[in-house]
């Protein structure tokens, strides 16, 4: 890739998707706009976001420009990034349109639901010569390094493998919130809404990049069990067993139907210790032989800002889309999989005060999974059916 001109702040921004999760976006936007570093320039919605909902920048006298239209909005802004948070089905084609007037990108994990659209989103994007991040959030953590260093000095002896656990909860509104929500395709397009590949993504892109296994080719096998609780198309309790260039074991299990939901970790396991990383909360615990605990809390790196900051030339891109190329065929392999298994009703309930469903021992299940890297129906789970991918 052409290494961008240095840029001056600050840098005019467009955000595709304002609402939901694009909601914290808009507020980390106004985060950096407060810094100096960037100008919220345009906001892309279907339907026109409010003063009420902008109150912020109305407060200001910022507000932007707002439009239906992504290429035009970006032609009349003249915006030097563009921030996209849309359903996962249109990141490919909003991205190329941005890469194709040579505006970089901080684009939303999973970067697209398939390989063969990742592939033509990368390709596009190297072609244009523009910058961009993909949003694992985790991987901007001071943790991660970290961890590589203590993994690298011998620390924990040597890494026999990566597991991961993530047990969630999530009402059954959330299902209904868009069309996309649960689907594993809509109107004839892929979608691959699922826990990993999703809500849980970060646990699977954040064991993998601990492990080193971040391009396609340090893939060489996938075993996965997807299946589902709720009335959806997708997974909701699911995990997967990657096998990586080097031999070892990246376990992650997942849920939407956890008992008690918890922080979801990655642990490395060591032959002489552990390591257990809280992604969400920086946090570090390091277990090993002949020494007690010591427990280290990291600062992290906002993706945003770090485009910002590398388009300036004052740092390296964090996550570039061949950093995700491993994580992109775990997502392929879960999108070429059988439709996942539809749980019985004496294996789960219905929790009424949360309208939520609960998939009975589950926790320990998830738990179990990341401490042993074995799969559900390794553990004795009766519903998990083995559905091995080879890749």
């Amino acid at each position: 890739m052409t290494t961008p001109a240095p840029m001056t702040t600050p840098v005019p921004i467009v955000l595709a998707g304002a609402r939901g999760h694009g909601s914290w976006h808009l507020k980390n936007i106004r985060r950096l706009q407060d810094k100096g570093l960037v100008r919220l320039a345009g906001i892309c919605e279907l339907t026109p976001l409010s003063e009420e909902e902008l109150d912020s920048f109305a407060a200001a006298g910022q507000l932007p420009e707002q439009s239906a239209d992504f290429g035009a909005l970006l032609d009349s802004t003249g915006a030097a990034i563009a921030v996209i948070c849309t359903p996962i089905h249109t990141h490919t084609d909003l991205a190329l349109i941005a890469a194709g007037k040579g505006v970089h990108l901080l684009l939303e994990k999973p970067p697209a639901p398939s390989y063969a659209e990742f592939r033509r989103m990368a390709d596009g994007v190297a072609a244009a010569g523009v910058v961009c991040q993909i949003g694992f959030q985790s991987l901007g953590s001071g943790a991660v390094p970290a961890i590589r260093e203590l993994v690298a000095e011998g620390a924990i002896g040597e890494v026999t493998g990566i597991g991961a656990a993530g047990a969630w909860a999530r009402a059954e509104e959330y299902y209904r919130r868009a069309p996309w929500a649960g689907r594993r395709t809509l109107n004839g397009a892929d979608v691959v809404d699922g826990a990993l590949t999703n809500p849980l993504a970060h646990a699977v892109a954040t064991a993998l990049a601990l492990d080193g296994a971040t391009r396609a080719e340090d893939i060489t096998a996938i075993e996965a069990e997807l299946l589902r609780a709720n009335a959806i198309e997708s997974d909701d309790t699911s995990c997967v067993r990657v096998t990586t260039a080097v031999g070892r074991r990246v376990t992650v299990a997942a849920t939407l139907c956890a008992e008690r939901p918890d922080e979801p970790y990655v642990l490395v396991h060591g032959t002489s210790g552990r390591i257990t990383f809280w992604y969400k909360q920086d946090r570090v615990l390091l277990q090993r032989s002949g020494r007690g605990p010591e427990e280290i809390e990291y600062g992290r790196t906002d993706l945003l800002e770090n485009l910002v900051e590398h388009l300036e030339g004052r740092a390296e891109l964090l996550v570039a889309p061949e950093s995700t190329g491993a994580f992109m065929r775990v997502v392929e392999a879960i999108r070429q999989a059988p439709d996942p298994v539809a749980l019985a009703e004496d294996d789960w309930y219905l929790l009424p005060e949360e309208n939520r469903r609960v998939v009975r021992g589950i926790d320990a299940l998830v738990r179990a999974a990341a401490d042993t890297l074995s799969l559900y129906s390794e553990l004795g789970a009766s519903w998990a059916l083995p559905n091995e991918v080879s890749t």
